[in-house]
């Protein structure tokens, strides 16, 4: 099985890239969502530790806004729950998918929480700064403040970007994510 990794900045179309690649795709974002609407012990964990903000089950994305923005702490104690729970998940996925040619890992902290591995192929995801921000306020519950503090935990994209094995330029076009997931599948086979 080839783990292929896809990088880059919130909003320039990882998923997209991610499931036009036609292979299992394992998506943290979707994960995490999950977990906040049906892991009570993810949310008896939240409560104990922000009870001021976490209150209500399922964890709304307002309350998580909320402790975010509160404290700069806040996202760190946020991540360090969650994240034990997704590297479970992430491992399910793996072990179900053992016999597949290729995985696809969309994780956003893919890098910083040190989930790929050495052989892993990484691929950037490139887009234009006005395309990144038309995405980004499309989505339902869009908060640039809550973006911000995540983009200071990420690694800086100029460092993804080197590392990367290959560079995808979205456009936000279906043809020109295709073809260049096209080439990529050719020269990796």
């Amino acid at each position: 099985m080839i783990r292929i990794g896809i990088l880059g900045e919130i909003g320039s179309g990882k998923s997209y890239v991610a499931q036009s690649f036609g292979y299992p795709v394992f998506n943290a974002d979707y994960e995490v969502s999950k977990l906040y609407q049906k892991n009570r012990k993810v949310y008896l964990k939240l409560k104990k530790l922000l009870p001021k903000y976490i209150h209500e089950f399922p964890i709304s994305k307002i309350q998580l806004s909320k402790a975010i923005l509160a404290n700069n702490s806040n996202l760190k104690k946020i991540i360090d729950i969650v994240h034990k729970e997704i590297s479970n998940k992430m491992r399910s996925f793996l072990k179900k998918n053992k016999s597949k040619k290729f995985v696809i890992l969309d994780i956003p902290l893919l890098l910083e929480n040190k989930i790929n591995k050495k052989k892993d192929i990484l691929i950037f995801v490139q887009s234009k700064k006005a395309d990144i921000s038309k995405n980004l306020r499309r989505r339902k519950n869009f908060n640039p403040r809550i973006v911000k503090k995540f983009k200071k935990i990420q690694l800086p994209l100029a460092y993804k970007k080197k590392i990367s094995t290959f560079i995808i330029k979205n456009k936000f076009t279906k043809k020109s994510v295709k073809y260049a997931v096209t080439n990529i599948l050719k020269t990796i086979k």
